[in-house]
Protein backbone atom coordinates (compact mmCIF):
# COMPACT_ATOMS: atom_id res chain seq x y z
CA UNK A 1 0.00 0.00 0.00
CA UNK A 2 1.63 3.70 -1.06
CA UNK A 3 2.59 4.93 1.97
CA UNK A 4 4.88 7.69 0.59
CA UNK A 5 4.51 11.03 1.89
CA UNK A 6 6.65 13.06 -0.43
CA UNK A 7 5.15 16.25 -1.58
CA UNK A 8 2.01 18.34 0.58
CA UNK A 9 1.69 15.44 2.98
CA UNK A 10 -0.46 14.34 5.42
CA UNK A 11 -3.72 15.03 4.19
CA UNK A 12 -6.87 15.78 6.14
CA UNK A 13 -9.94 13.65 4.93
CA UNK A 14 -13.27 14.80 5.28
CA UNK A 15 -16.18 12.86 5.40
CA UNK A 16 -19.17 13.55 4.42
CA UNK A 17 -22.25 11.31 6.59
CA UNK A 18 -25.30 13.30 6.14
CA UNK A 19 -27.26 11.71 3.01
CA UNK A 20 -30.64 10.03 3.53
CA UNK A 21 -29.84 7.05 0.50
CA UNK A 22 -33.94 6.99 0.13
CA UNK A 23 -33.11 5.33 -3.12
CA UNK A 24 -32.12 1.94 -1.33
CA UNK A 25 -35.39 2.16 1.07
CA UNK A 26 -36.59 -0.17 2.76
CA UNK A 27 -33.20 -1.00 4.05
CA UNK A 28 -31.63 2.85 3.70
CA UNK A 29 -33.96 5.43 5.61
CA UNK A 30 -33.64 8.57 7.14
CA UNK A 31 -33.06 7.50 10.55
CA UNK A 32 -30.42 5.01 9.45
CA UNK A 33 -28.77 5.83 5.86
CA UNK A 34 -27.15 3.61 3.67
CA UNK A 35 -23.83 4.88 4.87
CA UNK A 36 -24.70 3.56 8.00
CA UNK A 37 -25.23 -0.29 6.58
CA UNK A 38 -22.83 -2.88 6.45
CA UNK A 39 -23.72 -3.26 2.20
CA UNK A 40 -20.61 -4.56 0.82
CA UNK A 41 -19.39 -6.15 4.02
CA UNK A 42 -20.26 -8.67 6.64
CA UNK A 43 -20.38 -6.13 9.67
CA UNK A 44 -18.03 -3.29 8.19
CA UNK A 45 -20.89 -0.21 7.45
CA UNK A 46 -19.64 2.03 4.31
CA UNK A 47 -18.85 4.84 6.77
CA UNK A 48 -16.35 2.23 8.52
CA UNK A 49 -14.88 0.99 5.17
CA UNK A 50 -14.24 4.99 4.25
CA UNK A 51 -13.06 6.07 7.46
CA UNK A 52 -10.70 2.73 7.76
CA UNK A 53 -9.39 3.71 4.08
CA UNK A 54 -8.01 6.47 5.38
CA UNK A 55 -6.72 5.72 8.83
CA UNK A 56 -4.39 3.05 7.89
CA UNK A 57 -2.04 5.14 6.03
CA UNK A 58 0.74 8.12 6.96
CA UNK A 59 -0.59 9.57 3.99
CA UNK A 60 -4.30 10.96 6.12
CA UNK A 61 -4.42 12.64 9.22
CA UNK A 62 -7.43 11.37 11.62
CA UNK A 63 -10.91 12.08 9.81
CA UNK A 64 -13.37 15.33 10.07
CA UNK A 65 -16.91 14.06 9.72
CA UNK A 66 -19.49 16.12 8.75
CA UNK A 67 -22.66 14.46 10.09
CA UNK A 68 -26.61 14.47 10.55
CA UNK A 69 -27.13 15.52 14.43
CA UNK A 70 -29.42 12.60 14.12
CA UNK A 71 -26.63 10.29 13.36
CA UNK A 72 -24.74 11.68 15.82
CA UNK A 73 -24.49 8.50 18.46
CA UNK A 74 -24.36 6.03 15.89
CA UNK A 75 -21.70 7.69 13.75
CA UNK A 76 -19.40 8.31 17.27
CA UNK A 77 -20.14 4.26 17.98
CA UNK A 78 -19.36 2.91 14.35
CA UNK A 79 -15.87 4.64 14.97
CA UNK A 80 -15.15 3.74 18.10
CA UNK A 81 -15.76 0.15 17.15
CA UNK A 82 -12.98 0.45 14.62
CA UNK A 83 -10.83 2.05 17.06
CA UNK A 84 -10.77 4.88 15.13
CA UNK A 85 -10.61 8.44 16.68
CA UNK A 86 -11.64 11.45 14.69
CA UNK A 87 -10.31 14.64 14.84
CA UNK A 88 -14.05 16.38 14.89
CA UNK A 89 -17.24 15.41 14.49
CA UNK A 90 -19.42 18.19 12.82
CA UNK A 91 -23.19 18.45 13.39
CA UNK A 92 -25.27 19.61 10.74
CA UNK A 93 -29.01 20.43 11.97
CA UNK A 94 -30.37 19.64 8.77
CA UNK A 95 -29.35 18.89 5.24
CA UNK A 96 -28.25 21.22 3.27
CA UNK A 97 -26.70 19.22 0.25
CA UNK A 98 -22.64 19.27 -0.33
CA UNK A 99 -21.94 23.27 -0.59
CA UNK A 100 -22.63 23.68 3.16
CA UNK A 101 -21.43 20.72 4.41
CA UNK A 102 -17.94 21.32 2.68
CA UNK A 103 -18.20 24.79 3.15
CA UNK A 104 -17.81 24.26 7.25
CA UNK A 105 -15.33 21.75 7.00
CA UNK A 106 -12.80 24.45 5.30
CA UNK A 107 -13.76 27.17 7.76
CA UNK A 108 -13.67 24.45 10.64
CA UNK A 109 -9.88 23.62 9.30
CA UNK A 110 -8.76 26.99 7.66
CA UNK A 111 -8.83 28.29 11.63
CA UNK A 112 -6.01 25.41 12.20
CA UNK A 113 -3.93 25.72 8.72
CA UNK A 114 -5.05 27.92 6.00
CA UNK A 115 -2.80 25.73 3.49
CA UNK A 116 -4.06 22.26 4.81
CA UNK A 117 -5.17 20.21 2.18
CA UNK A 118 -8.66 18.52 2.05
CA UNK A 119 -9.71 15.43 0.72
CA UNK A 120 -13.40 15.20 0.56
CA UNK A 121 -14.85 11.90 0.70
CA UNK A 122 -18.64 11.01 0.47
CA UNK A 123 -19.34 8.26 3.16
CA UNK A 124 -21.20 5.76 1.15
CA UNK A 125 -19.28 5.10 -1.66
CA UNK A 126 -17.20 1.73 -2.64
CA UNK A 127 -13.97 1.58 -3.47
CA UNK A 128 -12.02 -1.52 -3.70
CA UNK A 129 -8.33 -0.90 -5.19
CA UNK A 130 -6.72 1.47 -2.16
CA UNK A 131 -3.51 1.59 -3.65
CA UNK A 132 -5.09 3.12 -6.84
CA UNK A 133 -7.17 5.68 -4.79
CA UNK A 134 -4.09 6.31 -2.77
CA UNK A 135 -2.09 6.87 -5.90
CA UNK A 136 -4.92 9.27 -7.50
CA UNK A 137 -4.82 11.49 -4.19
CA UNK A 138 -1.22 11.97 -4.37
CA UNK A 139 -1.17 13.49 -7.64
CA UNK A 140 -4.45 15.45 -6.57
CA UNK A 141 -2.74 16.70 -3.78
CA UNK A 142 0.08 18.37 -5.60
CA UNK A 143 -2.19 20.18 -7.70
CA UNK A 144 -4.01 21.14 -5.21
CA UNK A 145 -0.96 22.33 -3.15
CA UNK A 146 -0.69 24.96 -5.97
CA UNK A 147 -4.05 26.00 -5.91
CA UNK A 148 -5.93 24.08 -7.74
CA UNK A 149 -9.54 22.30 -6.77
CA UNK A 150 -8.97 18.86 -7.97
CA UNK A 151 -11.64 15.85 -8.27
CA UNK A 152 -11.48 12.30 -9.23
CA UNK A 153 -12.69 11.27 -12.28
CA UNK A 154 -13.39 7.20 -12.67
CA UNK A 155 -12.43 5.58 -16.24
CA UNK A 156 -15.52 4.24 -17.18
CA UNK A 157 -15.84 0.69 -18.48
CA UNK A 158 -19.52 0.88 -19.26
CA UNK A 159 -21.90 3.50 -20.41
CA UNK A 160 -23.60 3.96 -17.55
CA UNK A 161 -26.59 6.68 -17.52
CA UNK A 162 -27.41 6.68 -13.39
CA UNK A 163 -23.92 8.59 -13.59
CA UNK A 164 -22.86 12.44 -13.87
CA UNK A 165 -20.00 12.54 -16.01
CA UNK A 166 -17.12 14.98 -16.04
CA UNK A 167 -14.86 16.21 -19.39
CA UNK A 168 -11.24 15.79 -19.81
CA UNK A 169 -9.85 19.40 -21.26
CA UNK A 170 -6.68 19.98 -21.96
CA UNK A 171 -3.44 18.34 -19.87
CA UNK A 172 -2.21 20.16 -16.84
CA UNK A 173 1.55 21.44 -17.83
CA UNK A 174 2.69 21.72 -13.82
CA UNK A 175 1.61 18.07 -12.60
CA UNK A 176 1.25 14.69 -14.89
CA UNK A 177 -1.52 13.00 -14.28
CA UNK A 178 -3.83 16.47 -14.05
CA UNK A 179 -6.37 17.30 -16.73
CA UNK A 180 -8.11 20.74 -16.98
CA UNK A 181 -11.69 19.88 -16.11
CA UNK A 182 -13.83 21.05 -18.94
CA UNK A 183 -17.50 20.66 -17.96
CA UNK A 184 -20.32 18.65 -16.41
CA UNK A 185 -23.03 16.44 -17.49
CA UNK A 186 -25.57 15.25 -15.28
CA UNK A 187 -27.24 11.53 -15.66
CA UNK A 188 -26.95 11.30 -19.36
CA UNK A 189 -29.38 9.10 -21.74
CA UNK A 190 -28.26 5.93 -22.93
CA UNK A 191 -27.30 6.85 -26.03
CA UNK A 192 -24.87 10.20 -24.92
CA UNK A 193 -23.69 7.75 -22.19
CA UNK A 194 -22.62 5.61 -24.98
CA UNK A 195 -21.33 8.36 -27.38
CA UNK A 196 -18.84 9.25 -24.10
CA UNK A 197 -17.65 6.09 -23.81
CA UNK A 198 -16.75 6.23 -27.48
CA UNK A 199 -14.72 9.96 -27.40
CA UNK A 200 -12.74 8.55 -24.54
CA UNK A 201 -12.56 12.32 -22.57
CA UNK A 202 -15.45 11.58 -20.19
CA UNK A 203 -14.88 10.35 -16.69
CA UNK A 204 -17.66 9.09 -13.99
CA UNK A 205 -18.23 12.35 -11.70
CA UNK A 206 -17.06 10.60 -8.17
CA UNK A 207 -17.95 13.07 -5.72
CA UNK A 208 -14.30 13.35 -4.38
CA UNK A 209 -12.76 16.68 -3.72
CA UNK A 210 -9.02 17.46 -3.25
CA UNK A 211 -8.29 21.65 -2.16
CA UNK A 212 -6.16 24.05 0.30
CA UNK A 213 -8.71 25.05 3.01
CA UNK A 214 -7.91 28.33 1.64
CA UNK A 215 -8.43 27.39 -1.88
CA UNK A 216 -12.05 26.29 -1.05
CA UNK A 217 -13.20 28.94 0.66
CA UNK A 218 -11.50 31.88 -1.99
CA UNK A 219 -13.39 30.06 -4.35
CA UNK A 220 -16.90 29.80 -1.60
CA UNK A 221 -16.33 33.51 -1.54
CA UNK A 222 -16.22 34.26 -5.04
CA UNK A 223 -19.30 32.01 -6.52
CA UNK A 224 -21.25 31.14 -3.55
CA UNK A 225 -20.68 33.69 -0.77
CA UNK A 226 -24.46 33.17 0.63
CA UNK A 227 -22.99 29.91 1.24
CA UNK A 228 -19.80 30.88 3.29
CA UNK A 229 -21.51 33.73 5.03
CA UNK A 230 -24.75 31.28 6.43
CA UNK A 231 -21.91 28.53 7.25
CA UNK A 232 -19.20 31.29 8.69
CA UNK A 233 -22.21 32.68 11.00
CA UNK A 234 -22.94 28.73 11.76
CA UNK A 235 -19.76 28.04 13.11
CA UNK A 236 -18.99 31.08 14.68
CA UNK A 237 -22.25 29.97 16.93
CA UNK A 238 -21.08 25.75 17.60
CA UNK A 239 -21.51 24.51 20.27
CA UNK A 240 -19.56 21.63 21.88
CA UNK A 241 -21.56 18.90 22.63
CA UNK A 242 -20.20 15.92 24.17
CA UNK A 243 -17.46 14.62 21.36
CA UNK A 244 -19.20 16.37 18.90
CA UNK A 245 -19.14 20.03 17.32
CA UNK A 246 -23.04 21.06 16.93
CA UNK A 247 -22.98 23.94 14.09
CA UNK A 248 -25.29 26.98 14.85
CA UNK A 249 -28.84 25.63 13.50
CA UNK A 250 -30.25 29.17 12.88
CA UNK A 251 -27.84 30.33 10.93
CA UNK A 252 -26.78 27.38 8.81
CA UNK A 253 -30.34 27.09 7.84
CA UNK A 254 -30.34 30.22 5.92
CA UNK A 255 -27.14 28.54 3.78
CA UNK A 256 -29.10 27.37 0.26
CA UNK A 257 -29.45 24.02 -0.26
CA UNK A 258 -26.95 23.73 -3.10
CA UNK A 259 -24.24 20.42 -4.44
CA UNK A 260 -20.74 21.84 -4.41
CA UNK A 261 -20.64 20.59 -7.88
CA UNK A 262 -23.38 23.13 -9.16
CA UNK A 263 -22.40 25.57 -6.69
CA UNK A 264 -18.10 25.74 -7.32
CA UNK A 265 -16.82 23.08 -9.64
CA UNK A 266 -19.36 23.87 -13.05
CA UNK A 267 -17.88 27.76 -12.29
CA UNK A 268 -14.39 28.20 -11.33
CA UNK A 269 -11.39 28.58 -13.90
CA UNK A 270 -9.02 26.64 -11.10
CA UNK A 271 -11.29 23.22 -11.68
CA UNK A 272 -8.57 20.31 -12.74
CA UNK A 273 -8.87 16.35 -12.63
CA UNK A 274 -7.39 13.09 -11.98
CA UNK A 275 -8.21 9.93 -14.02
CA UNK A 276 -8.34 6.91 -12.15
CA UNK A 277 -9.77 3.10 -11.95
CA UNK A 278 -10.26 2.37 -8.00
CA UNK A 279 -13.14 0.23 -8.32
CA UNK A 280 -15.88 3.24 -7.52
CA UNK A 281 -19.40 2.74 -7.32
CA UNK A 282 -21.59 5.17 -5.46
CA UNK A 283 -23.90 1.69 -4.73
CA UNK A 284 -26.87 4.81 -5.22
CA UNK A 285 -29.24 2.07 -6.36
CA UNK A 286 -30.80 -1.41 -5.78
CA UNK A 287 -29.70 -2.05 -9.18
CA UNK A 288 -25.85 -0.80 -8.42
CA UNK A 289 -26.02 -3.13 -5.53
CA UNK A 290 -26.89 -6.09 -8.22
CA UNK A 291 -24.26 -5.09 -10.71
CA UNK A 292 -21.64 -4.69 -8.05
CA UNK A 293 -22.24 -7.70 -5.94
CA UNK A 294 -21.58 -11.43 -6.37
CA UNK A 295 -24.40 -13.29 -8.46
CA UNK A 296 -25.41 -16.90 -8.80
CA UNK A 297 -25.37 -18.54 -12.00
CA UNK A 298 -28.69 -17.37 -12.86
CA UNK A 299 -27.65 -14.12 -12.55
CA UNK A 300 -29.22 -13.53 -9.10
CA UNK A 301 -27.72 -11.65 -5.85
CA UNK A 302 -28.81 -13.36 -2.74
CA UNK A 303 -28.30 -12.06 1.04
CA UNK A 304 -30.18 -13.19 3.74
CA UNK A 305 -32.72 -16.36 4.38
CA UNK A 306 -34.02 -16.96 0.79
CA UNK A 307 -34.73 -19.48 -1.40
CA UNK A 308 -35.68 -18.93 -5.23
CA UNK A 309 -36.85 -21.31 -7.75
CA UNK A 310 -36.66 -20.22 -11.62
CA UNK A 311 -35.73 -16.81 -10.80
CA UNK A 312 -32.90 -15.01 -12.66
CA UNK A 313 -31.03 -11.65 -12.32
CA UNK A 314 -32.79 -10.53 -9.70
CA UNK A 315 -31.86 -9.18 -6.45
CA UNK A 316 -33.80 -11.10 -3.23
CA UNK A 317 -32.77 -9.20 -0.11
CA UNK A 318 -34.32 -10.64 3.20
CA UNK A 319 -32.72 -7.90 5.96
CA UNK A 320 -34.55 -10.32 9.20
CA UNK A 321 -35.52 -13.58 10.24
CA UNK A 322 -38.32 -14.62 8.02
CA UNK A 323 -37.88 -16.49 5.34
CA UNK A 324 -38.15 -14.64 1.65
CA UNK A 325 -39.25 -17.31 -0.91
CA UNK A 326 -39.51 -16.53 -4.80
CA UNK A 327 -40.48 -18.68 -7.93
CA UNK A 328 -40.35 -17.63 -11.52
CA UNK A 329 -39.22 -13.81 -11.05
CA UNK A 330 -36.88 -11.88 -13.91
CA UNK A 331 -35.20 -8.86 -13.41
CA UNK A 332 -36.69 -8.39 -10.12
CA UNK A 333 -35.93 -6.61 -6.89
CA UNK A 334 -37.82 -8.07 -3.34
CA UNK A 335 -36.82 -6.67 0.09
CA UNK A 336 -37.63 -7.16 3.23
CA UNK A 337 -37.17 -5.78 6.04
CA UNK A 338 -39.00 -6.22 9.95
CA UNK A 339 -41.19 -4.48 9.05
CA UNK A 340 -41.74 -3.80 5.27
CA UNK A 341 -41.39 -5.18 1.40
CA UNK A 342 -40.37 -3.63 -1.37
CA UNK A 343 -41.45 -5.33 -4.55
CA UNK A 344 -40.66 -3.86 -8.19
CA UNK A 345 -39.15 -4.58 -11.35
CA UNK A 346 -35.35 -3.39 -11.87
CA UNK A 347 -36.44 -0.48 -14.47
CA UNK A 348 -38.84 0.81 -12.02
CA UNK A 349 -35.97 1.71 -9.84
CA UNK A 350 -35.51 4.95 -9.90
CA UNK A 351 -39.19 5.36 -8.95
CA UNK A 352 -38.33 4.44 -5.38
CA UNK A 353 -37.13 8.00 -3.86
CA UNK A 354 -41.04 8.94 -5.20
CA UNK A 355 -42.49 5.85 -3.48
CA UNK A 356 -41.01 6.81 -0.36
CA UNK A 357 -42.34 10.65 -0.42
CA UNK A 358 -45.63 8.87 -1.19
CA UNK A 359 -45.38 6.41 1.99
CA UNK A 360 -44.04 9.90 3.62
CA UNK A 361 -47.39 11.88 2.69
CA UNK A 362 -49.40 8.81 3.70
CA UNK A 363 -48.42 9.37 7.47
CA UNK A 364 -46.33 5.84 7.62
CA UNK A 365 -43.40 5.67 9.52
CA UNK A 366 -41.88 3.27 7.62
CA UNK A 367 -40.88 5.90 5.23
CA UNK A 368 -38.02 7.39 7.37
CA UNK A 369 -38.17 5.12 11.14
CA UNK A 370 -36.09 2.12 11.04
CA UNK A 371 -37.09 -0.89 13.34
CA UNK A 372 -34.10 -0.48 15.40
CA UNK A 373 -33.45 2.70 16.68
CA UNK A 374 -29.57 3.54 18.40
CA UNK A 375 -29.17 5.35 21.26
CA UNK A 376 -26.13 6.58 23.02
CA UNK A 377 -26.47 3.43 25.44
CA UNK A 378 -27.14 1.02 22.61
CA UNK A 379 -30.51 0.18 20.61
CA UNK A 380 -34.15 -0.76 21.21
CA UNK A 381 -36.13 -2.42 18.33
CA UNK A 382 -40.34 -3.12 18.55
CA UNK A 383 -40.97 -6.36 18.58
CA UNK A 384 -44.68 -6.68 19.23
CA UNK A 385 -47.21 -3.45 19.87
CA UNK A 386 -51.14 -3.13 20.29
CA UNK A 387 -54.01 -1.98 21.79
CA UNK A 388 -52.47 -0.37 25.43
CA UNK A 389 -49.27 -2.44 25.04
CA UNK A 390 -45.89 -2.84 23.39
CA UNK A 391 -42.95 -4.78 23.97
CA UNK A 392 -39.69 -3.98 23.24
CA UNK A 393 -36.08 -5.71 23.14
CA UNK A 394 -33.55 -3.25 24.63
CA UNK A 395 -29.75 -3.76 24.46
CA UNK A 396 -27.07 -1.53 27.03
CA UNK A 397 -23.86 -1.48 25.92
CA UNK A 398 -21.48 -1.81 28.81
CA UNK A 399 -21.16 1.28 30.67
CA UNK A 400 -24.14 2.70 29.12
CA UNK A 401 -26.81 4.38 31.15
CA UNK A 402 -30.04 5.46 30.25
CA UNK A 403 -31.09 9.27 31.63
CA UNK A 404 -33.42 9.26 34.99
CA UNK A 405 -36.86 9.82 33.95
CA UNK A 406 -40.28 9.14 34.43
CA UNK A 407 -43.24 8.23 32.24
CA UNK A 408 -46.65 9.85 32.76
CA UNK A 409 -49.03 7.58 30.57
CA UNK A 410 -47.64 3.78 31.17
CA UNK A 411 -46.07 1.41 33.06
CA UNK A 412 -42.75 -0.40 32.58
CA UNK A 413 -41.92 -4.10 33.21
CA UNK A 414 -38.03 -5.08 32.65
CA UNK A 415 -37.00 -8.89 32.40
CA UNK A 416 -33.65 -9.61 31.84
CA UNK A 417 -32.63 -11.75 29.53
CA UNK A 418 -28.45 -11.89 29.62
CA UNK A 419 -26.39 -9.47 31.47
CA UNK A 420 -26.71 -8.16 34.58
CA UNK A 421 -28.75 -4.76 35.37
CA UNK A 422 -28.89 -2.19 38.00
CA UNK A 423 -32.03 0.04 38.39
CA UNK A 424 -32.45 3.05 40.07
CA UNK A 425 -36.45 3.01 41.07
CA UNK A 426 -37.54 5.77 43.25
CA UNK A 427 -34.94 5.83 45.74
CA UNK A 428 -34.26 2.46 45.81
CA UNK A 429 -31.34 0.36 44.00
CA UNK A 430 -31.70 -3.27 42.45
CA UNK A 431 -29.65 -5.34 40.67
CA UNK A 432 -31.46 -7.94 38.08
CA UNK A 433 -29.85 -10.97 36.79
CA UNK A 434 -30.85 -13.25 34.18
CA UNK A 435 -35.01 -14.20 34.44
CA UNK A 436 -35.65 -11.09 37.09
CA UNK A 437 -37.57 -8.90 36.86
CA UNK A 438 -38.70 -5.20 37.94
CA UNK A 439 -42.15 -3.34 37.69
CA UNK A 440 -42.13 0.71 37.13
CA UNK A 441 -44.93 2.34 37.79
CA UNK A 442 -46.18 5.44 35.99
CA UNK A 443 -44.66 8.56 37.47
CA UNK A 444 -41.74 6.89 39.22
CA UNK A 445 -38.43 7.98 38.82
CA UNK A 446 -36.03 5.17 37.37
CA UNK A 447 -32.65 4.51 35.76
CA UNK A 448 -31.82 1.43 34.09
CA UNK A 449 -27.50 0.88 33.75
CA UNK A 450 -25.17 -1.90 32.48
CA UNK A 451 -22.57 -2.30 35.29
CA UNK A 452 -21.20 -5.63 33.38
CA UNK A 453 -18.36 -6.19 30.93
CA UNK A 454 -20.86 -7.67 28.66
CA UNK A 455 -23.59 -6.38 26.54
CA UNK A 456 -27.40 -6.21 28.59
CA UNK A 457 -30.18 -7.51 26.76
CA UNK A 458 -33.42 -7.49 28.49
CA UNK A 459 -37.33 -7.07 27.10
CA UNK A 460 -39.46 -4.50 28.44
CA UNK A 461 -43.28 -4.49 28.12
CA UNK A 462 -45.22 -1.66 27.88
CA UNK A 463 -49.06 -0.80 29.02
CA UNK A 464 -51.22 2.34 28.81
CA UNK A 465 -53.37 4.42 27.27
CA UNK A 466 -50.59 6.61 25.32
CA UNK A 467 -46.75 4.49 24.63
CA UNK A 468 -45.40 7.34 22.36
CA UNK A 469 -42.00 7.49 22.53
CA UNK A 470 -42.57 11.32 23.54
CA UNK A 471 -43.92 10.26 27.23
CA UNK A 472 -40.24 10.62 28.63
CA UNK A 473 -39.80 13.50 30.94
CA UNK A 474 -35.84 13.15 31.81
CA UNK A 475 -34.69 14.86 35.53
CA UNK A 476 -30.73 14.01 34.57
CA UNK A 477 -28.95 12.17 31.32
CA UNK A 478 -25.35 12.05 31.29
CA UNK A 479 -25.43 12.44 26.93
CA UNK A 480 -26.92 16.05 27.51
CA UNK A 481 -30.21 15.34 26.36
CA UNK A 482 -32.73 17.84 27.12
CA UNK A 483 -33.78 18.00 30.89
CA UNK A 484 -36.66 20.24 32.32
CA UNK A 485 -35.28 22.74 34.43
CA UNK A 486 -38.45 22.51 37.09
CA UNK A 487 -40.03 18.83 35.91
CA UNK A 488 -43.74 18.95 36.59
CA UNK A 489 -45.35 15.65 36.37
CA UNK A 490 -48.58 17.25 35.87
CA UNK A 491 -47.17 18.86 32.22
Amino acid sequence: MMTEKAGPFPLQPVILSGGSGTRLWPLSRESHPKQLLPLQHESLSLLQQTAGRVSASELFLPPLLVASHDHRFLVAEQLRSCGIVPDSILLEPMGRNTAPAIAVAALHCHRQDPARILVILPADHRIDDEEEFQRAVQVAATSAAAGSLVTLGITPDHPEPGYGYMKMGPTDETVAGVWHLAGFTEKPSLAVAESYLEAGNYLWNSGLFIARADTLLRELAHYAPEVLEACRLSLEGAERDLDFLRVGEEAFQRAPAISFDYAIMEHTTQGRVVPCDPGWSDLGSWQALWKEGSRDSAGNTIRGRVVADGVRNSLLHSDDSRLLAAVDLEDMLVVTTADSVLVAPFQAGGKIGQLVETIKLQGHPEATEYPLCHRPWGSYETLAEGGGFKVKRIIVKPGGTLSLQYHQHRTEHWVVVSGEASILKADSQHVLQENQSLYIPAGTPHRLSNISDAPLTLIEVQCGAYLGEDDIVRLDDIYGRKVPEAPSRNS
